[in-house]
């Protein structure tokens, strides 16, 4: 960055590490012992819907090399569409299978961004439930390089619970790179896998 770009508060990107996608489980563990919260072995990727045969090719491509996975228990991945227009690739693992489903997540995001579909991928979670039943996403914003936990308040509507997200984000700033600029934590309504 020059002088230029810091005297007029211009700042580069961060780039996408998908490697922040193999933190997970650790955080799985802080996660577990600062709140109670564990793996669901659900977890999906988001991105914009692309029309076309290259994109067919790479999502068929995808879903085959993850549904070819013996170990998998319950359904194959499924792609689906939400409200919104968004595609999301979803993959459910048994609970104790976090680091597989991390597999799952980084093996999409870098299928996509090989085959030139990058500026498509918006983000990626995995979702986490507490014994009373409530749950939380950690989400990876794919431009941004960072997680942020969204938490969803039980019984439906549109409502966050914004003091456990920030106290999720105080507990996981070792494990996690988190995102500072609380006005990117986009909520996820609706999200498979959440």
């Amino acid at each position: 960055m020059g002088f230029l770009d810091i005297l007029l508060g211009r700042t580069k990107p961060a780039l996408p590490d998908l490697d922040q996608l193999f933190a997970l489980p650790s955080a799985a563990v802080t996660l577990e012992a600062a709140a109670g919260f564990t793996p669901t072995g659900s977890g999906a990727v988001c991105f914009a819907t692309v029309e076309g045969s290259a994109f067919e090719q790479t999502h068929r491509e995808v879903q085959a090399l993850l549904d070819a996975d013996a170990e998998r228990d319950g359904p194959p991945v499924e792609l689906r569409q939400d409200e919104y227009g968004y595609s999301w690739l979803v993959s459910r693992r048994s609970p104790e299978q976090l680091p597989m489903l991390v597999n799952d997540l980084h093996a999409v995001n870098s299928s996509m961004e090989v085959n030139g579909f990058g500026p498509q991928l918006l983000c990626s979670l995995a979702g986490f439930r507490d014994p009373a039943g409530r749950s939380i996403a950690l989400v990876y914003l794919y431009k941004r390089g960072t997680f942020y936990p969204f938490a969803p308040l039980p019984g439906g509507g549109q409502r966050r619970d914004n003091a456990l997200e920030l106290r999720v984000k105080a507990a996981l700033g070792e494990d996690l790179r988190m995102e500072q600029d609380l006005s990117r934590w986009f909520p996820v309504w609706g999200a498979p896998g959440l």
